[in-house]
């Protein structure tokens, strides 16, 4: 896999900070997998990976990362960084 990407945009929501790095209009499919839990529980306890897939392509991308609210923005942000890179670096 590539470059960790950059944050697009950082957006509180109900119960999760949405830290997005990819914009999901580009994928034909988003999940939340099952096999991201583990890396993404390891680094913030409750949080969530989605993964977009584009049409044609084999591969899945990470598109954002859902960070508990309680956290704060900043942390959320450097949280999400750090489940991608253990991601992206597998």
């Amino acid at each position: 896999m590539g470059e960790t990407p950059d944050i697009e945009k950082t957006e509180p929501e109900d119960d999760y900070i949405h830290v997005r790095f990819r914009d999901p209009d580009r994928y034909d499919e988003i999940r939340t997998p099952d096999w991201a839990e583990k890396p993404a529980e390891s680094v913030s306890e409750g949080s969530e990976v989605r993964t977009g897939h584009v049409e044609g392509e084999d591969d899945w991308e990470v598109t954002s990362v859902l960070i508990e609210t309680h956290v704060g923005e900043e942390k959320a942000e450097e949280q999400a960084r750090e489940i991608v890179e253990k991601i992206e670096s597998q």
